[in-house]
């Protein structure tokens, strides 16, 4: 059974921090290139931050500077450090998993994230 499991989100003031962390099992973890992605109310779900198996990274234009994807194949951790948070940032965060080819991906449950005074 595979699962995702995303952990870390909260409020958090514009300016702050917040470090996002997603755990795999049932999975071959270094066979799948892990990501985040973000949905906000109204909003489609997009792409934020991929990272290959071998550690190539993909932003979108929205979080370069800001944001950071990392992994620990030996963990099965994926994990997304965003610093400088904006309002625009506030919605609820997906780990997904990915055979890149082969068509088959995986989501976690989602973590929400609100930045707010």
């Amino acid at each position: 059974q595979v699962q995702l499991v995303e952990s870390g989100g909260g409020l958090v003031h514009p300016g702050g921090s917040l470090r996002l962390s997603c755990a795999a099992s049932g999975i071959i973890f270094t066979m799948y290139t892990m990501g985040w992605y973000r949905q906000a109310p109204g909003k489609q779900r997009e792409l934020v931050a991929s990272i290959t198996s071998g550690g190539r990274t993909n932003y979108a234009d929205s979080v370069k500077g800001r944001f950071t994807i990392s992994r620990n194949n030996a963990m099965y951790r994926v994990y997304l450090q965003m610093n400088s948070l904006k309002p625009e940032d506030t919605s609820v965060y997906y780990c997904n998993a990915e055979l890149v080819g082969l068509s088959k991906e995986y989501w976690g449950q989602g973590t929400q994230v609100t930045v707010s005074s």
